[in-house]
């Protein structure tokens, strides 16, 4: 099967298309024949320097896919060949990613395909929207009503953040770039302010009329935690999926939740979102669409090192 693999960490030029045995599946396991799949600012992340993640090399990234399924392993009654699926893989000590015409993928982190959407679709969901999902829905339980803060509101997770929050029936303020703000509101989001923005924080509280919002989501990072625990109230909730940093000392005084949020690997997720997607409430928004080839991973890469996205990019076999 055509792949693309890394050898050793470093630039994009790392990613090298090659040719590997098509794999055959396991107990408990099946083989997926990967028709898209969607680059993560975590792809780029483990390219770099992929030592964190225990990952030995050569490998395989990618870590979102939607496809058929081609072979059924002994034990697994839950699928059969021909199944339309999506599924996220494991990161941590995973070189069986799904830059890869075929992938072997544990029954029990696969889901059918939510029917109505394409699998370009289908593939900028798992990752992302699952991440989303666990903060927004698991972890801070946003209810009908209440004011949601959503940084880097405009990237794939973010986009997913505003319209669960949206959905659940939250007023939602999304942070993004100012060249992002258009795109943030079409996704959902009912008002939007540049981080960049000096006054950005002064902004938030006059649309809220001075009162502190009830949850945050902070995606971005870079200590973006530790500067908006003012604008969350007391005894209100947070969720990050980066290392938090900044001054903490409010959460101690303010009585707040802190959730950090990595993603665990689980269909249940993934079946959990699956209505909202069947029924057109929640979109995957798919940036860009591109065949699948070593210069376009490389070229998704680099998108992806410069962190200012919005959507998802695709790959299609």
């Amino acid at each position: 099967m055509k792949a693309v693999i890394i050898e050793q960490f470093g630039g994009v030029d790392q990613l090298k298309l090659t040719d590997l045995p098509k794999p055959q599946p396991g107990a408990g396991e099946v083989v997926v024949r990967n028709v898209a799949v969607s680059v993560n600012p975590v792809d780029a992340k483990i390219r770099a320097n992929g030592t964190w993640a225990g990952i030995p090399l050569p490998a395989v990234l990618g870590y979102d896919a939607a496809g058929v399924v081609e072979a059924v392993g002994e034990q697994v009654t839950e699928f059969r060949v021909g199944d339309e699926v999506f599924y996220t893989p494991q990161i941590h000590g995973n070189p069986h990613g799904t830059y890869a015409e075929f992938t072997v993928v544990p029954v029990g982190i696969l889901a059918r395909k939510p029917h109505g959407i394409t699998f370009e679709e289908a593939a900028a969901i798992p990752l992302a929207g699952g991440t989303a999902w666990e903060a927004i829905v698991r972890r801070l339980q946003v209810k009908p009503g209440e004011t949601v803060l959503i940084t880097a509101a405009a990237g794939g997770v973010g986009s997913f953040a505003v319209q669960f929050a949206r959905v659940a029936g939250a007023r939602v303020i999304g942070m993004a770039s100012e060249r992002n703000h258009e795109f943030v509101r079409m996704v959902g989001a009912d008002f939007v302010v540049d981080y960049h923005h000096e006054q950005a924080h002064q902004q938030i509280l006059e649309y809220t009329g001075g009162k502190p919002v009830d949850a945050a989501f902070d995606i971005q990072g870079n200590p973006v935690i530790g500067g908006i625990l003012d604008l969350v109230k007391p005894f209100g909730r947070l969720a990050c999926i980066l290392p938090p940093a900044g001054n903490l000392a409010p959460l101690y005084h303010h009585n707040q939740t802190l959730h950090g949020v990595f993603l665990t690997r689980e269909r249940k997720r993934l079946e959990e979102m699956t209505p909202l997607f069947e029924w057109g409430k929640v979109k995957s928004w798919v940036d860009e669409v591109l065949p699948f080839s070593v210069d376009n991973l490389r070229k998704a890469h680099q998108r992806m090192d410069q962190a200012h996205g919005r959507g998802k990019v695709v790959l299609k076999f």
